[in-house]
């Protein structure tokens, strides 16, 4: 052995001798690519009918005391859009509920957007508020007579 032939050994590893056997072609699977691929028995896919969705349901709740906005977080808790009409409380109690409802509505990660003046509209995180209608058409000019 050459000093060339042990340094090539110590840098790259000894040599194998043994040949590598490619599979024949006799042993490779045959496809036919003009068909398209079976399904397994076990995988169908899922057919969903979007006409048998459930209908989505609001509720709307007017407040009348403090204790009855446990009542609006559970509905948001479960899934369900709430609309509160404040207008019945004194401005100290709205607030508390306001601010209990808004801790409640952070919580679950939904929304919540003000209406009116005691009215609110709370949303749970799968469904989203749009923007205020009124708002965008004053700012537009659609109404010449508010300002």
């Amino acid at each position: 052995m050459s000093i060339l032939t042990k340094f090539n050994e110590l840098i790259f590893g000894p040599e194998d001798d043994e040949e590598i056997e490619f599979a024949s072609e006799s042993n490779e699977p045959e496809f036919d690519f003009d068909q398209p691929p079976a399904m397994p028995a076990a995988k169908k896919p899922k057919v969903v009918n979007i006409a048998a969705t459930t209908q989505l349901k609001v509720v709307v709740v007017s407040i009348e005391e403090f204790d009855e906005a446990r009542e609006v977080a559970d509905h948001l808790r479960s899934k369900k859009p709430v609309v509160i009409n404040l207008e019945k409380l004194e401005k100290d109690v709205a607030r508390r509920v306001i601010d209990f409802i808004s801790g409640s509505v952070y919580a679950l990660g939904g929304s919540i957007q003000k209406v009116s003046g005691g009215i609110f509209l709370i949303a749970p995180y799968n469904v989203d508020i749009m923007s205020d209608v009124r708002d965008e058409l004053k700012n537009t000019g659609i109404f010449p007579w508010e300002e």
